[in-house]
């Protein structure tokens, strides 16, 4: 897919001569401007040829020490682009054009920014309609563009290459070059503090990876963010609404925003890092952000306190305590004897910027090989240990803020790096205690240390074997084979928990709230009072386990609000155990087709967004691309005010050799499969896209996709009180099929739920509808990826339009399936399930086993919710 992006075309008309304040598009060498000179018009001096954009020696804020040439957007007043920004002037400093350039000086005449050598003599200055300040030479070529060196803002139509990279501002009235940076790779787009990654675009759920390719450079046009290959071929995009303005920016805050100006003010469309907490500084050093809150509320961890309400950070609380210097690039020693270094707890729940990206220094390691990898090293300033996998991450390089994870619960304990008693010595400079320090406590100190670690790791060995040979005599041991997870290494392994400790959580699995092919799913409170639900894995296979630890691995470190959460796991003997957090309000096809209250229309809008959502991250905001193989209402679960969490997901793999029965050689639950699953064709996440469209039609109708036929064309009940549509005729009808017909005739009306009775407008059933039709296409690349139909439903794009050529197959598939429901009622047989094709829903030939049947089939083939 290729892109038209506008290019500035570098040409003159008749020039306009300056004098005084007088505006234009151009002017000539030999020319000078001051703040003071255009006081009148707010330093003013050039101005695109329509107005939109001025050139301008501006004092942002209106304050009045720092001026900068700038070049700013007129309608809203913002800077785009900055010259001087590290070398500001006052409001007499001056900006010279001559032949060779543009010099701006101080008011002394000192030189403070120049343009780079330029190959001929510049003819004119020419500030484009898109907001580019060029240099031109007698032929209308570009000898210097400010387009190729942005300062923290890109606008619509200009390209960023490869390689390229802009600095934020030290804040709105400080043009400065700030400590966050934007960089584009050949593959991504990043954010930086300090030189340290903390976002990475491709793992927006908001972005949509197209393809592997090579990427060449970024642009905005009016309908999205576009990181783009060779001939204009997209790799990522980021869909937007549309607008005629738009501008990229990296704000001084740290954070990206792709916004759009209209009615004299801006709209945020796109924000990167959408939580704020991961930005590496908001609160300062060792500040704690609430994980998720609103309000993003900034505190100090315990052992810590505020040194101002400014948000400049925490300091330790005990005064003889001072945080550990940074170490420069050519001197790592500082100097400190070995009694001042020492580690304060900031406890557990903590979790920081860099630990996503970096990944731990170590795994499977003990708390006190943590901390000495640590100590050994002088850019190590901090740590965090995960207990459950004994993986060690390093806080390293500066201290930024930290974010308050309460998910992970009791998993994770930080350490600060400090200093003990008098101020720390920076790097390279000799602290005087060190001389006084007696050189018999220097060879003493180690050698203590080094026996005492000896004793300790005795006890520890002995009472390892203690325990050993009890369990043992006990029967309740097993020696560790290589399909243990503790005989192998896998980085990330969320929290393990021990058999016994899920057994009383549950209290002796008692609670049992759902069951199916995997095993079996109960509700249980941990000791923090946290209620979870604990799935109870059995029959994984002969290579079960190993693939079981790699699976948790990747999705224990899995966060997003529309995904269920892991909490931890337990392995024991040929039982494994799953811990989730539980979800109060239960499955989805619970509610929708259960005889409870009525979805209203808004809450299945926001249920079918919340799963898009959870879906689209699976598919393209991880580093390792999920599918989940069983989309149905039943792994789609609920929380308070509805919120919409996706269960079972990167699970299908675990199912071993002796479970295939329950999948007819395929994943995932008939009425919900693709196509391609009949033809042995490739499985992509187009086969979620089409299980997606299939719940779609249900959320909408309220009913699953079979349903009872009468004589009229009225929605009923049969005896088992499952709703109907009927027509002439009799038998089931293929509910897809009835859509795909009400949109050719345009009576989207029908297919709406009739609970809602009228509380639903037809605009907005269509919507849902062409949705999923789009999203069922046979052919899997007709289909939209979940990051398009994220942004159909949230307006952002506009609807798709179904493909009938595309969408035949539903007829072949409800004439069988009508031909299997004929044949069922002539033979009278009961509870016998048929099915046409992969998308048959199951029939029976009683009213009163229609609803059951079809309830348990679901359950069996796909497992516990």
């Amino acid at each position: 897919m290729g892109f038209l992006f506008l290019f500035p075309t570098a040409f003159l008309s008749c020039a306009l001569l300056v004098s005084g304040i007088t505006y234009s598009e151009f002017v000539h060498p030999n020319f000078t401007a001051s703040n003071l000179q255009y006081a009148e018009n707010s330093g003013s001096f050039l101005t695109s040829r329509n107005g939109t954009f001025k050139a301008a020696i501006f004092n942002p804020g209106a304050q009045q020490t720092n001026f900068y040439l700038c070049v700013i957007h007129v309608a809203s007043n913002t800077i785009i682009w900055s010259a001087n920004r590290d070398d500001p002037i006052s409001n007499s400093g001056e900006m010279y054009l001559t032949s060779e350039g543009i010099t701006i000086s101080d008011e002394s005449g000192n030189p403070k920014w120049s343009t780079p050598a330029i190959p001929s003599p510049a003819y004119a200055m020419m500030l484009s309609e898109m907001g580019n300040l060029v240099l031109l030479d007698r032929s209308n070529n570009s000898l210097w563009e400010s387009f190729q060196h942005p300062t923290d803002t890109i606008v619509m139509g200009q390209l960023f290459p490869v390689k390229a990279s802009f600095s934020s501002a030290v804040s709105p009235t400080d043009l400065s070059t700030g400590d966050y940076s934007l960089t584009l790779s050949s593959s991504d787009l990043h954010l930086q503090w300090r030189g340290l990654l903390y976002w990475k675009l491709s793992m927006d759920t908001k972005a949509y990876i197209n393809s592997n390719s090579m990427v060449e450079y970024m642009a905005i046009n009016r309908t999205g963010l576009y990181l783009l290959g060779g001939n204009g071929t997209v790799i990522i995009q980021v869909a937007l609404s549309l607008s005629d303005f738009w501008i990229a920016t990296l704000e001084s805050s740290g954070r990206f925003i792709v916004k759009s100006f209209s009615a004299d003010d801006w709209m945020d469309d796109f924000v990167g890092p959408s939580d704020s907490c991961r930005i590496p500084f908001l609160c300062g050093t060792v500040g704690s952000c609430r994980d998720g809150s609103a309000s993003n509320t900034c505190s100090c961890p315990s052992n810590f306190h505020s040194v101002s309400p400014n948000r400049t950070g925490c300091v330790p609380t005990d005064g003889s305590y001072s945080l550990y210097p940074t170490c420069n690039s050519t001197d790592h020693s500082t100097h400190l004897i070995p009694s001042v270094l020492s580690y304060l707890t900031i406890g557990y729940g903590y979790d920081y910027f860099g630990s996503q990206f970096s990944g731990p220094v170590r795994s499977r390691v003990n708390l006190t090989a943590c901390q000495d990898l640590c100590s050994g090293d002088c850019s190590c300033l901090g740590f965090l240990y995960e207990n459950s996998s004994g993986d060690c991450y390093w806080i390293k390089s500066y201290l930024g803020s930290l974010i308050s994870d309460i998910q992970r619960g009791e998993d994770l304990l930080g350490y600060i790096k400090v200093l003990v008693g008098s101020s720390p010595a920076k790097p390279g400079v000799k602290n005087d205690q060190s001389t006084k320090f007696p050189l018999s406590a220097l060879v003493l100190l180690p050698s203590s240390a080094f026996i005492l670690l000896i004793v300790l790791g005795s006890l520890w060995w002995r009472r390892q074997r203690i325990s050993r040979d009890r369990d043992m005599k006990a029967g309740q041991y097993n020696l560790p084979s290589p399909e243990e997870p503790d005989a192998f290494q896998i980085p990330g392994l969320p929290k393990r928990f021990d058999y016994k400790e899920l057994e009383v959580a549950t209290d002796h699995f008692r609670t049992l709230i759902g069951s199916g092919g995997f095993g079996a799913v109960y509700k249980g409170t941990l000791p923090d009072k946290a209620v979870v639900a604990v799935k109870k894995i059995t029959n994984l296979g002969i290579q079960g386990k190993k693939e079981f630890c790699t699976e948790i691995a990747i999705i224990g470190n899995i966060h997003h609000i529309n995904l269920v959460k892991l909490r931890g796991f337990c392995a024991r003997g040929s039982t494994r155990l799953l811990v989730f957090e539980y979800m109060n309000r239960g499955s989805l096809d619970r509610i929708l087709f259960g005889n409870g209250p009525v979805l209203e229309w808004q809450e299945r809008f926001n249920i079918a967004l919340g799963t898009a959502r959870g879906l689209a991250y699976l598919h393209s905001g991880c580093e390792q691309k999920i599918i989940h193989c069983d989309i149905k209402p039943e792994n789609i679960l609920l929380h308070d005010h509805f919120q919409v969490k996706i269960s079972d997901f990167g699970l299908s793999k675990l199912l071993g050799p002796e479970q295939s029965s329950l999948f007819t050689t395929m994943r995932g639950t008939r009425g919900y499969l693709a196509p391609e699953w009949l033809t042995n064709s490739a499985i992509s996440e187009k086969t979620d896209v089409y299980s997606f469209g299939m719940v779609l039609l249900e959320i909408v109708s309220g009913r699953k996709n079979c349903l009872l036929r009468t004589q009229s064309h009225s929605l009923e009940e049969d005896s088992s009180g499952t709703r109907s549509s009927s027509s002439s005729g009799s038998g089931l009808l293929y509910f897809p099929l009835f859509a795909l017909e009400m949109h050719e005739q345009g009576k989207y009306a029908e297919l709406a739920d009739p609970r809602l009775e009228n509380r639903v407008k037809r605009q907005d059933v269509e919507k849902l509808v062409r949705v999923a039709l789009c999203c069922v296409h046979e052919e899997p690349s007709l289909r939209p990826n979940m990051a398009i139909v994220v942004g159909m439903l949230e307006g952002k794009i506009p609807l798709g339009h179904p493909r009938m050529e595309s969408l035949n197959f539903l007829r072949f598939y409800g004439r069988r399936f009508t031909e299997a429901s004929v044949i069922a009622e002539q033979e009278n047989e009961e509870n016998v399930l048929l099915y046409s094709q992969a998308n048959a829903c199951p029939t029976s030939t009683t009213s009163s086993s229609r609803k059951s049947m079809s309830y348990i089939s679901s359950q069996q083939v796909s497992g516990p919710r």
